[in-house]
């Protein structure tokens, strides 16, 4: 039953799609990381994601359209949804999604990451 201060865990690490463990809840991680450059294309079939901007902008790619999400707003992409995360500058975001989602989903690569750190 601690406070998370975002500015100090997010000052702990500085690789981009490296999602870090802050806090969990229902089934549900809290997560934080730093995007920089194009991740890949995927989808999860079974968990929604919600992506929450704490610093910055990125634009969330989809194959029929590109939303733009600024700081202080979130998008949530439906299971099953194929998407791609772009960060022209580097951004802050917290995501949150169930325990069991992998951050590249359906698509293995060397940003595939099995085991995330908690901070």
């Amino acid at each position: 039953m601690e406070k998370v201060n975002l500015e100090e865990k997010f000052a702990l690490f500085n690789e981009y799609w490296t999602p870090k463990i802050v806090g969990e809840l229902n089934g549900q991680h809290v997560k934080l990381a730093k995007l920089k450059g194009e991740f890949v294309w995927h989808k999860h079939d079974n968990e929604d994601e919600l992506f929450f901007v704490v610093k910055g902008s990125f634009k969330m790619e989809y194959r029929d359209r590109t939303v733009i999400i600024n700081e202080n707003e979130f998008v949530i992409v439906p299971k099953g949804i194929e998407h791609r995360p772009v960060a022209e500058k580097e951004v802050f975001i917290m995501l949150f999604e169930p325990a069991s989602t992998l951050n590249t989903g359906n698509t293995e690569s060397k940003l595939t990451k099995h085991i995330l750190d908690k901070i």
